[in-house]
């Protein structure tokens, strides 16, 4: 009997069942599970379980007629009298957007212009099912391309590019960008893109990424004793660093 059982039968509770048993008279959660299906089993029909499998109801809804599960209604069918499993697949309802395929219904609509698309989509089949019922004499191949026509108008002669007259000159542009002056200052000021100033420039002139980037983000100038003073201050580098723009790694390591 299980715990519960026990303990209604007893008057008492759960707990008490379970301080009365020893611990090797305990079950596990498993062997409970196995004993109460055993159990359950003991307690079905079956004279009435193999009556009704041979009058052709299945494992699975004896199972669900009686509350188990079907490999315990197994257990209690003799095997001279189980059936064999049938593979043969069963036929699939037709949906009702689905047609008869007449090979002659295929031809001569599709002869009239529909698509094979449109004609498998219309029957519930594939474009491929399609193209089976349709000799290779009748496909339709794509239409020939169309032939260019020349114009009329006469060709423009190709000439060289116009090169853009700019409010500043080359020489003003190479000296100001040797001046310190970044590409996008000087388009700005002569109100054209970056990239055009650049090509003015050669490119033995132009400077690098790096260079670039110190040159328009230089390094604050804040020495060992400044920053030592601001130390003996009171400011931590936290603040030191917002005020000189430094980080606070490079302060410790200028300190």
């Amino acid at each position: 009997m299980p715990q519960q059982r026990v303990a209604a039968t007893l008057g008492i509770s759960v707990e008490a069942v379970v301080a009365r048993l020893e611990p090797s008279q305990r079950r596990s959660k498993q062997e409970a599970a196995h004993l109460a299906v055993e159990q359950q089993g003991e307690l079905l029909p079956q004279d009435e379980i193999v009556a009704r499998y041979v009058q052709g109801a299945t494992m699975a809804e004896l199972g669900r007629l009686y509350g188990v599960h079907p490999s315990t209604i197994r257990r209690r069918i003799p095997d001279g009298l189980i059936r064999p499993r049938s593979r043969t697949p069963q036929p699939r309802p037709r949906t009702q957007h689905q047609r008869t395929l007449v090979e002659e219904e295929v031809r001569h609509r599709y002869a009239a212009e529909e698509s094979a698309y449109a004609l498998a989509r219309e029957l519930g089949v594939s474009t491929h099912t399609i193209w089976a019922r349709i000799p290779d004499t009748d496909w339709r191949t794509r239409p020939p391309e169309k032939v260019s026509v020349p114009s009329s108008r006469p060709a423009r002669p190709k000439t060289g590019g116009v090169r853009m007259v700019l409010v500043l000159s080359d020489e003003e542009i190479l000296a100001r960008y040797r001046a310190g002056q970044s590409a996008t200052a000087i388009g700005r000021a002569a109100g054209v893109d970056c990239h055009t100033i650049l090509r003015r420039i050669p490119e033995t002139e132009r400077r690098t990424h790096l260079q670039a980037q110190q040159l328009n983000r230089p390094a604050p100038d804040a020495g060992a004793d400044t920053i030592r003073a601001l130390r003996a201050r009171g400011l931590t580098w936290e603040a030191i660093a917002a005020e000189t723009g430094l980080s606070a790694k490079t302060l410790r390591a200028r300190a």
